[in-house]
């Protein structure tokens, strides 16, 4: 049985100069290509299906890293996600839609 988990991307760019801005929207892009949903600014997540797909994704992300600034990855289980407090604000549009309803079949 495969486990529900979140994977949480943490980044931190150097966006000073052009090239670098470029490089910063480029690993953002993937990672929305990839999936990922903006949670905050250098914050993304994605849903995956067990440790197999967190390693692909791992591994996408090592290969499609920026050579500057710092990238960090958490991983979490789906209840732990769930656990999350939201202390300031509201939901934005893209985290209502974020939550995960687990689906049973027989």
């Amino acid at each position: 049985m495969n486990k529900f988990m979140r994977m949480i991307v943490f980044f931190d760019l150097p966006v000073k100069t052009k090239t670098q801005r470029k490089v910063a929207t480029r690993f953002r892009n993937f990672l929305l290509k990839d999936g990922f949903f903006m949670v905050q600014f250098s914050v993304y997540c994605r849903v995956c299906n067990g440790y197999d797909d967190v390693e692909k994704h791992k591994s996408r992300i090592k290969n499609n890293r920026p050579d500057n600034g710092s990238v960090r990855l958490l991983i979490i289980t789906e209840k732990q996600y769930e656990k999350m407090e939201l202390i300031i604000g509201n939901l934005v549009k893209e985290e209502e839609h974020a939550v995960f309803e687990q689906l049973s079949i027989f």
